[in-house]
């Protein structure tokens, strides 16, 4: 099975359960920026209830996903990382995964989808999945895509966690950076 899926902040479980269970998977690197969806957005619980974590986006120039430069509008690094501990940091096995996560709550990423690509590769190695990758050379309708997701799209879905374990191995690919980008 093939899948085609959009670039995502931290996705939703059901993601990374397409993710999992395709042979081959392709990131759709080619397609416009398009807000209110989990491109630039997670959600997570509180005890307050759902809340979104939102990176900030600039678009300059052309609105391809490959060319969306994170922006530092509002401190959201450190408002996200503190959601993050104040949400998970009691919970067990927290202190485990802090240092795998703290680095993307860090100034190191210029493009959205170079940061969400680093987030995949990592929750893959935490998952110990290794699905084989790639990004798109050129658009694919969305009629073709299995997964654009918007934020409601996974809110009542019903899913059990994907295994941490895979019999076949395959690799992961690593992207070009995004100024490189062939769309």
């Amino acid at each position: 099975m093939n899948a085609l899926l959009s670039t995502t902040y931290f996705g939703p479980v059901q993601w990374y359960q397409k993710l999992y269970h395709a042979d081959d998977v392709q990131i759709e690197a080619c397609e416009s920026f398009q807000k209110q969806t989990y491109r630039n957005r997670c959600l997570i619980a509180t005890t307050q209830g759902v809340q979104a974590l939102t990176v900030p986006v600039r678009i300059e120039g052309s609105s391809l996903i490959t060319n969306s430069r994170i922006s530092d509008h509002g401190n959201w690094r450190h408002l996200h990382w503190n959601a993050l501990k104040s949400a998970y940091g009691e919970s067990p096995f927290f202190e485990y995964y802090e240092d795998d996560l703290r680095p993307f709550f860090l100034p190191d990423w210029e493009f959205l989808f170079d940061f969400n690509e680093a987030i995949r590769q990592k929750m893959c190695e935490l998952l110990d999945i290794q699905p084989r990758v790639s990004p798109t050379t050129q658009f694919l309708p969305p009629a073709a895509v299995a997964s654009h997701p918007t934020l409601h799209d996974f809110r009542d879905a019903t899913s059990h966690p994907a295994p941490t374990t895979r019999s076949t191995a395959r690799s992961t690919a690593s992207y070009p950076t995004s100024a490189s980008s062939t769309c």
